[in-house]
C-alpha cells in the first residue's frame, strides 16, 4: 500500500508530469482521479488544512463555472468555497500530492521536491 496519494487529472499535463516524477522516483502512488471520484467536503477541508493554505489557493479560477457561480466574491466563506468544489470538482486545482512529509498543490512540477525526495 502506498503512503503517497495524488489527486490527478489525466488530461492535465502538469498532473501527468508529476505522476511520472513520482513513479520515476520509485513511488507507486494511490491515484485518485478526482473528476471521477471527487473528494467529499471533509476530505477537502482536511487537504486544505494539511497544505496550510487559504482555500482560494486551490480553486481553479480560470474555469467558467468559477465566474458563473460568483466565486470571485471576496465575501464568500471557506465553507461556501469548499461546498462549490465538492459540488463541482473541476474547480479543484491539481495535482494535489499527499506524502508523509505533507500535502501540496504541485504547481509547477518542481514544487514536488518540497515533499518528495524522488
Amino acid at each position: 500500500m502506498s503512503d503517497i496519494t495524488i489527486y490527478h487529472n489525466p488530461k492535465c499535463g502538469t498532473s501527468r508530469n508529476v505522476l511520472q516524477a513520482l513513479r520515476d522516483g520509485g513511488a507507486e502512488p494511490a491515484v485518485i482521479e478526482y473528476l471521477k471520484t471527487p473528494p467529499d467536503r471533509a476530505t477537502l477541508k482536511k487537504l486544505v488544512a494539511a497544505m496550510g493554505v487559504p482555500v482560494r489557493d486551490i480553486i481553479r479560477s480560470k474555469e467558467a463555472i468559477y465566474t458563473e457561480l460568483g466565486l470571485d466574491d471576496p465575501a464568500l466563506t471557506d465553507t461556501q468555497l469548499i461546498d462549490a468544489m465538492a459540488q463541482h470538482p473541476i474547480l479543484i486545482n491539481r495535482p494535489i500530492v499527499v506524502t508523509p512529509k505533507g500535502a501540496l498543490l504541485v504547481r509547477p512540477k518542481e514544487r514536488l521536491e518540497e515533499i518528495f525526495p524522488g
